[in-house]
């Protein structure tokens, strides 16, 4: 296990978490009082992290929100970076970027999300193969989070192609468990709403942490999420779930936290939901594992 994960897992334990708050900011969403300050989306997102972090263990801003910003806009991210290095150097951050291109153009890519913005993870697209992507994979310090079965409803039109019998999305899942995850770095996004496919790349990919989008506004249900998703290596499922470990997830939300009246009880609860969905969880492997002895 590489140290970007080891710190995502660190923070997942201390504040007993596997929550992922998307930092997904639209001007004409947030506050009017946010969008006259001279860094709207700084002050939005440092007033989410202010009222969520007790609850989250990580937090991941789209790229796309800032650079439609242009320079502000990143300017902006850059503010929301250094506050968190700042305020909370412990959380794990992802750079949600998914880039993916030829080596030399990926190598400028990764210097200015791991070297210039100081992120501990990016998603990445696997179509260019393993060896364009090397400029982040040989990153042993950092993690790559590479899309597997996504979230959205017309994920299938490619990923559920056949390929000798598997679809695509199985064989992204065996070759990044087989052939891309040498250093331990890397992560796969399993969405949310596929739970039977999360299932199916737990088992090709035990190891494996996911990065799962795709609850609240997109309809994913918590607990099946857990019931798929959760490391085999995972222990201690009958005791406290402080206790349990991150087990191998990182679920996220962004639109259902950031809109809502009251972004800290939105954060507390979803945090809860996914505490109580890994007890049960818990208790019904416990069950079955004393069942077959």
């Amino acid at each position: 296990m590489n140290q970007a994960i080891e710190k995502f897992e660190r923070r997942a334990e201390a504040v007993n978490s596997l929550l992922c708050v998307g930092l997904d900011p639209e001007l004409e969403r947030i506050p009017a009082h946010f969008r006259r300050q001279e860094h709207p989306f700084f002050a939005f997102n440092r007033s989410i992290i202010e009222q969520t972090h007790l609850y989250a263990a990580a937090y991941k801003p789209n790229m796309a929100f800032f650079e439609a910003r242009g320079i502000e806009g990143l300017r902006e991210l850059e503010l929301t970076m250094e506050y968190l290095r700042c305020e909370h150097p412990d959380v794990f951050t992802i750079c949600d970027a998914k880039r993916g291109d030829i080596g030399n153009t990926n190598r400028g890519y990764a210097a200015s999300i791991f070297d210039v913005m100081g992120f501990d993870a990016v998603t990445l697209h696997p179509y260019l193969g393993r060896e364009a992507l090397l400029p982040f994979l040989d990153r042993t310090d950092k993690a790559s989070i590479v899309l597997c079965r996504t979230s959205n409803p017309g994920a299938g039109e490619l990923q559920d192609l056949d390929c000798n019998g598997r679809p695509l999305w199985e064989v992204v899942a065996r070759q990044v468990a087989s052939q891309w995850n040498a250093a331990g770095n890397c992560m796969l996004v399993v969405g949310a709403t596929y739970p039977e496919e999360m299932r199916r790349i737990r088992d090709v990919a035990p190891e494996i942490p996911f990065l799962v989008p795709g609850v609240g506004a997109q309809g994913g249900d918590v607990a099946a999420v857990v019931a798929a998703g959760l490391q085999a290596r995972a222990s201690g499922f009958a005791e406290p779930v402080s206790s349990s470990g991150p087990a191998g997830l990182l679920i996220s939300s962004s639109r259902g936290i950031l809109f809502s009246e009251d972004p800290a009880t939105a954060a507390r609860t979803l945090r809860d939901e996914i505490n109580v969905a890994r007890e049960a969880a818990g208790r019904a492997r416990k069950g079955s594992t004393h069942a077959a002895s």
